[in-house]
């Protein structure tokens, strides 16, 4: 899920200082989890920005704010709000306020939200970074571990000469990636098969931005 946190209001604010009336889309997925785009956050600051004189004409959930012909059927019911609303802002990550500006080509559109990363939630509103969507996986060599993100040197092979009793040089509350990709090929009694594997130079053109994919297209092939 793509892991997100709420602008600075006043700079929010300082964004929309032209615009009147806005229009709010929140996503019931990644930014409802995260606290920063469901129901609640919709309505808090909709009483935000009505305390500072905004018009809110209204505002949705929608079910994948990253989905663009989802939402923009989602949105058919609020088109006369839409058509008098100045300025949208979209409470998900940047690829739903990317969606929001292909569909509002005429309107002005801004993100109430950074995107920070791609994680995964380990309690409730608890995340941690696990995946950097490099485009050529190694976790089949790793044991489902990728030490490309949680190592923080990225090391393909290791773990390197800082580690001690396990932990990571960069932070002693961090455990070394590469001891725990160790620790859990040995539970898998592949530990031999992993000590003799070196995992080649990465290629790093598969993560060459910007990238597309038509899944129809690929299935049909």
């Amino acid at each position: 899920m793509i892991i997100t946190k709420k602008r600075d209001f006043q700079e929010l604010l300082d964004n929309i200082k032209d615009y009147r009336s806005v229009f709010l889309i929140g996503c019931s997925e990644c930014a409802a989890l995260c606290g920063t785009g469901g129901e609640k956050e919709v309505e808090e600051l909709t009483e935000a920005l009505k305390a500072e004189g905004k018009d809110v004409t209204g505002g949705i959930v929608a079910k994948t704010g990253c989905q663009v012909l989802g939402t923009k059927k989602e949105l058919k019911p609020y088109k006369d709000a839409l058509e008098k609303t100045e300025c949208i802002l979209v409470m998900s990550c940047g690829a739903g306020t990317q969606a929001a500006v292909e569909l509002f080509e005429d309107k002005a559109v801004y993100p109430t939200n950074d995107s920070l990363f791609l994680g995964n939630m380990t309690r409730f509103q608890m995340f941690d970074e696990r995946c950097s969507l490099c485009g050529k996986c190694i976790l089949d060599k790793t044991g489902g571990i990728c030490p490309i993100t949680t190592c923080p040197k990225g090391l393909l092979n290791g773990p390197c000469g800082g580690m001690q009793d396990g932990q990571c040089e960069v932070s002693p509350e961090l455990p070394c990636a590469w001891v725990r990709i160790y620790e859990r090929m040995k539970r898998l009694d592949k530990l031999k098969e992993f000590c003799e594997t070196v995992v080649e130079a990465k290629d790093w053109s598969a993560g060459q931005k910007p990238r597309s994919l038509y899944a129809r297209e690929k299935k049909e092939k």
